[in-house]
């Protein structure tokens, strides 16, 4: 199989689970060294080792993304170890839904902080070094929820808003520096975290838990949730030479539940 990615230096916040492992486990595939940062250190050195057996490297890294100082020792190191970084993945995300009078200035803050500043901190360290190669590609994880409004979801579609906008900015911006800035939308993956959300909605929809999944599957066209690889395959691709004319995008995996 060619490996579209072979060789390649990728950066991928929130990598030890969820939609973060599974995009690292595949630009690992695609032949890419790998970088797991994640606050969780057990997590992300498992999904590191996990790779390392693939035969590329990887390396682990305990940071705080939405703090400018780690970020800058996360980015030193990955530079010390690699001399370069082609791939920055900013996939950290949060989400407390609440309705709009129960959504507290710490909630909120909270939202933007993971969310939003978190993108805007590790884009910021990482572009000085893909300028200086003339190269290089970052994916922002936004969500289906950053294109339309969502009940009890104010601070979190906001921050996704937010990451569209951020997205077609600096796409703009960096194009002259062969820089490809894109972001990508998921719909529905019933991640570790989504379990936890399906507990707030129960309450919310007056619905057994049970039922929860099955009254967002029933909104979706394809009629299932987007898996995990879905949108890894996403990514890798816009990744990839083979999307080197895309540009400030915002591209939904979502089975078409918006259009």
């Amino acid at each position: 199989m060619c490996k579209r990615l072979k060789n390649k230096v990728a950066v991928i916040t929130a990598a030890g689970r969820g939609i973060g492992k599974g995009i690292a486990l595949k630009l690992s595939q695609e032949g890419a060294n790998v970088i797991i940062v994640d606050l969780d250190v057990e997590t992300a050195k498992t999904v590191s080792e996990e790779i390392e057996k693939s035969g590329v490297k990887s390396l682990f890294v305990k940071a705080d993304v939405s703090n400018a100082g780690e970020v800058r020792e996360m980015v030193d190191y990955t530079m010390r170890e690699f001399g370069r970084i082609d791939i920055l993945v900013n996939n950290a995300g949060i989400n407390k839904p609440a309705f709009i009078l129960d959504v507290t200035e710490e909630i909120w803050d909270l939202t933007m902080k993971v969310n939003l500043k978190s993108i805007f901190l590790c884009s910021k360290a990482v572009i000085p070094f893909m300028m200086e190669q003339k190269n290089g590609k970052i994916i922002n994880i936004s969500s289906i929820s950053g294109k339309k409004g969502g009940t009890w979801l104010s601070p979190y579609c906001t921050s996704k808003f937010g990451v569209i906008g951020f997205t077609q900015s600096i796409a703009r911006e960096l194009a002259p520096f062969g820089i490809n800035v894109n972001a990508v939308c998921p719909g529905i993956v019933f991640t570790p975290l989504w379990d936890d959300l399906a507990k707030v909605f129960s309450k919310k929809l007056h619905l057994p838990p049970e039922k929860v999944k099955e009254y967002y599957i029933d909104r979706i066209p394809l009629k299932r949730p987007a898996e995990v690889e879905d949108v890894a395959n996403l990514v890798a691709f816009l990744c990839s030479d083979e999307a080197s004319y895309i540009t400030g995008q915002a591209i939904n995996a979502d089975g078409g539940e918006v259009m």
